[in-house]
């Protein structure tokens, strides 16, 4: 009788806290609805770097994922550099897009929200400006050798439109 017992009280508390989680999910949604839609991705065949997509957060707070547009979403994804922004091809989640007239940095980091790693350079963070916030996208290749070559090619880019 105890370990019945024992065991309906465990379920229990995962109910309540995954419904609290779900609950706390739910209400930032509804806090950053207001949040303008992405823009569209275009059509473009440029090789993506592989890796994983992190997460958005507001800039300079690398704990508050933005939930709306599925921005909080982590997924296997590939990072293609191209002439109009940065695309990233998300698996599972809808695809990313920001346009290199919304970059506005792009640095080496050892988190964000959703990822932390025990390198200081173990993450790529692109800041962005959308619908007059400025965010912070989180992208880890899979190969660390390819972070410096996109660190480059995305300063380049920003560089490029100013």
């Amino acid at each position: 009788m105890k370990n019945v017992l024992g065991i309906a009280g465990t379920l229990l508390v995962l109910a309540v806290a995954y419904y609290g989680m779900l609950r706390g999910w739910r209400n930032r949604k509804n806090r950053q609805a207001g949040l303008a839609p992405l823009p569209a991705v275009p059509a473009d065949d440029t090789e993506g770097v592989e890796g994983e997509y992190v997460s958005t957060t507001t800039a300079g707070d690398w704990m508050d994922r933005i939930a709306v547009h599925e921005l909080g979403v982590r997924s296997h994804a590939d990072l293609a550099v191209s002439p109009a922004g940065l695309i990233f091809h998300r698996q599972g989640a809808a695809d990313v897009f920001i346009p290199v007239d919304h970059l506005t940095g792009v640095r080496t980091d050892k988190g964000i929200a959703g990822k932390v790693t025990a390198d200081r350079s173990g993450l790529l963070v692109v800041t962005w400006r959308h619908d007059g916030r400025d965010l912070d996208t989180g992208f880890r290749p899979r190969h660390k050798a390819d972070t410096a070559a996109l660190t480059a090619s995305i300063t380049t880019l920003i560089g490029a439109e100013k």
